[in-house]
């Protein structure tokens, strides 16, 4: 019983010092009112960042315009490339490592003037291949390339979370 009480007693404690202390979850970042609602221009609606964009954007309470004249801002992207090369070769001239790359390039602009000029973000990942396991390697680049899309779309809500 008394062991109980001491750590009700404790949790209680590190509860309250982290209140005290302003310390919260981080969150979806908030867009601001010039981000209220959004047209995505891009050349290829079905890549894995233009998906990984517009998710982030309505959790970000963003809403997706269909027409460019019903936006308040127009993210146009330039570029949205991915592919992998390889990093290392065995002694049999076969690849062992290969390296998962996505590139955007994106601007942003309202009906009358260009919010950020065009900015372009890469992002890069390794990981080991295996000729025994060829179908499980290729999940596993899939899976990197989402990742990465994810992870590009982020960086650009937390870009334009700061207009």
């Amino acid at each position: 019983m008394r062991c109980r009480f001491l750590s009700s007693l404790l949790l209680s404690v590190v509860l309250a010092s982290l209140v005290g202390c302003g310390w919260h979850l981080q969150g979806r970042p908030r867009l601001s009112e010039a981000m209220a609602v959004t047209y995505i221009d891009t050349d290829d609606r079905y890549t894995d960042f233009n998906r990984a964009l517009r998710e982030a954007l309505r959790a970000s309470g963003a809403i997706l315009a269909q027409d460019r004249r019903d936006a308040t801002a127009i993210v146009r992207v330039h570029e949205d490339t991915s592919g992998q090369r390889v990093l290392a070769v065995s002694a049999h001239n076969t690849p062992v490592e290969y390296e998962v790359f996505y590139i955007v390039e994106y601007s942003v602009a309202n009906q009358s003037e260009q919010l950020i000029e065009p900015q372009r973000i890469e992002l890069t990942r390794e990981y080991t291949y295996d000729q025994a396991a060829v179908l499980a390697k290729q999940k596993e680049q899939a899976i990197l390339r989402e990742a990465l899309a994810r992870d590009l779309a982020a960086l650009v809500v937390r870009r334009l979370s700061a207009l």
